[in-house]
């Protein structure tokens, strides 16, 4: 079971080319009875700049093993971020924790403006075009990390409605005026 896992991971990694980036990395401790014990966190971003991106967190002994564990996480995170001709199809807020995120649409050639944990995570998602804002007053990337992550989950594309040629408006009043005249 463990080894068709890791096979299964491997063919998915060399089906789609995602690409890692180490947001954070800060190490962390607690007290036990013996005394401290210290290990280190990792936030990393996976994304394939198509349209695909997800974030992992974890916790580890040393730095290899924590970037390790956290991308993993991050691409079993993996969600699909609507993207209409390089922005976002709308815009939106979303809060986690004390993190609150802007997210604007934007027209072409205007560029990826945002900041820090936006930029990287709109980046690695293929976003080109966007003007963003972080509205909480916190500075914990990870926070700002997950908030920018619910704001793409947040987004929808709304979908199309034909209207029939025969029953609009126009066509109707064109109707109407030959059958008076």
């Amino acid at each position: 079971m463990i080894i068709q896992r890791k096979t299964l991971i491997k063919e998915f990694e060399k089906k789609e080319e995602f690409e890692s980036k180490l947001l954070d990395l800060s190490r962390v401790s607690h007290t036990r009875a013996g005394g401290r014990k210290i290990g280190f966190r990792a936030v990393m971003v996976t994304g394939n700049k198509i349209g695909k991106v997800g974030l992992g967190v974890a916790t580890g002994h040393d730095v290899a093993t924590a970037v390790e564990k956290a991308t993993r996480l991050s691409k079993k995170n993996i969600i699909e971020v609507p993207i209409i001709g390089e922005t976002i199809p709308h815009e939106v807020i979303a809060k986690y924790g004390a993190a609150r995120v802007l997210l604007r649409p934007q027209r072409k050639g205007r560029g990826l403006v945002a900041g820090g944990t936006v930029r990287v995570i709109c980046a690695l998602a293929g976003i080109r075009n966007i003007s963003s804002k972080i509205l909480g007053r916190t500075g914990n990337k990870l926070n700002n990390a997950q908030a920018t992550i619910k704001a793409f989950e947040n987004l929808k594309i709304k979908p199309l409605k034909h209207a029939p040629l025969e029953t609009s408006h126009g066509a109707q009043s064109v109707i109407k005026k030959k059958v008076n005249q």
